[in-house]
């Protein structure tokens, strides 16, 4: 019971008993107090009564409460869907028929989940020293880029007289068709017992990894062919010079072949165990030709004659036995490599009948190509 009401019906007992007893009183402030008293205790047991119906889940007389406001829509960013995903992945459990309406799915069995795949994507950016360097573009499949090599010259003219003009034309384009990168993973027992959370990392860990390495890869040395095409793909672009032995004017030699318009930017591309080669290397005043040093962020900044390395493990090591085909290292300015990609990362879940095993498959569609050599300048071994 409310104190107050207690402590009022308990001052209505003494004036009561004041009233009654033949001691004298002052009527009218006694009946002013009275009148207060009952309106206090009108309006605490009013309040104790709708505290009661809320407590029995009732809807309290005479108060407009607010009504439960009404379901969200299912979207695919929602949690729910991320666990009916994760459900999808490691037990085969369909998708439920309010999340396939909302993911708008056809026969690519499940979307990831926006929160996963923009983690997906973050990390194929910035896994690897390759991909942060060349230019990404996600446009739909043909775009084209046209090249020309004719530049307007500019002349010298006298006071009143003009200039030749001069036609800009435009050569060929360079086209972007599409290409399906598939990443097959496969989710072990263990993952059954994992949180949600810690199921898209493993996702997220396996798909980006397989994706950088592949498109990385295809950026070097892809043929072209149900690929991109690599930046040493074609031997007849760009200058290439046969090595027979690694030494200072092997640099001197490639730096010389590279025109001063194409400096900025360009870098030297091999793999660790030939720029280790190379770092034992001294000039003609006894100075190294390679240097190591500690960047800002304590990452290695490696350099030969002032231009920076990087490494990769898509090209082979040097050795004598290198022939003519063979590229081991090469300068290029990575922003001339174009990759355009298609975002669009659906997961797949299937049985194969011939081993039993659970296949869950990730697409991306992508395609690259170099847009320009001049700054290409390769090296090969001279063996052929």
């Amino acid at each position: 019971m409310n104190k107050r009401l207690a402590e009022i019906r308990s001052r209505k007992e003494e004036i009561r008993t004041a009233l009654e007893s033949n001691e004298t009183v002052d009527l009218r402030a006694l009946q002013d107090e009275l009148a207060a008293l009952d309106t206090e205790q009108k309006e605490l047991e009013e309040r104790d009564k709708i505290a009661a119906q809320i407590n029995l889940g009732q809807k309290p007389e005479g108060i407009q409460m607010r009504e439960k406001p009404m379901t969200e829509p299912k979207t695919i960013e929602s949690e729910e869907y991320r666990k009916a995903f994760m459900d999808y992945v490691v037990r085969g459990t369909a998708i439920p028929a309010e999340f396939r309406a909302v993911a708008n799915t056809t026969d690519a069995g499940a979307l990831i989940p926006p929160t996963t795949l923009n983690r997906i994507i973050e990390k194929v950016r910035t896994y690897g020293n390759i991909l942060p360097l060349i230019t990404r573009t996600a446009y739909a499949s043909g775009l084209a880029i046209p090249t020309s090599n004719v530049k307007p010259v500019a002349t010298w003219v006298a006071e009143g007289a003009t200039s030749p003009l001069q036609n800009k034309t435009l050569g060929t384009t360079i086209t972007f068709s599409h290409f399906k990168l598939r990443c097959a993973v496969a989710v072990t027992l263990e993952v059954e017992y994992m949180t949600l959370s810690a199921f898209e990392d493993t996702i997220v860990n396996n798909v980006a990894e397989a994706m950088a390495v592949a498109l990385e890869e295809s950026i070097i040395k892809g043929t072209g062919s149900g690929q991109p095409t690599g930046i040493i793909h074609d031997l007849e672009k760009g200058t290439k010079l046969p090595v027979d032995k690694l030494e200072y004017d092997t640099l001197i030699e490639a730096e010389a072949a590279l025109e001063q318009a194409y400096e900025a930017g360009s870098v030297w591309v091999m793999s660790k165990p030939t720029f280790m080669k190379f770092v034992g290397m001294v000039d003609a005043d006894g100075q190294p030709i390679a240097r190591v040093n500690a960047g800002i962020n304590g990452v290695p900044a490696r350099t030969l004659l002032g231009r920076n390395v990087v490494l990769c493990d898509y090209l082979p090591t040097y050795a004598d036995t290198l022939t003519k085909t063979d590229v081991f290292a090469f300068i290029y300015r990575m922003k001339d490599y174009v990759l355009n990609t298609n975002y669009s990362v659906a997961m797949k879940v299937y049985e194969d009948n011939e081993t039993d095993d659970i296949i869950r498959k990730s697409i991306m569609i992508a395609d690259g190509k170099p847009v320009d050599f001049n700054s290409l300048i390769m090296l090969t071994g001279n063996v052929g």
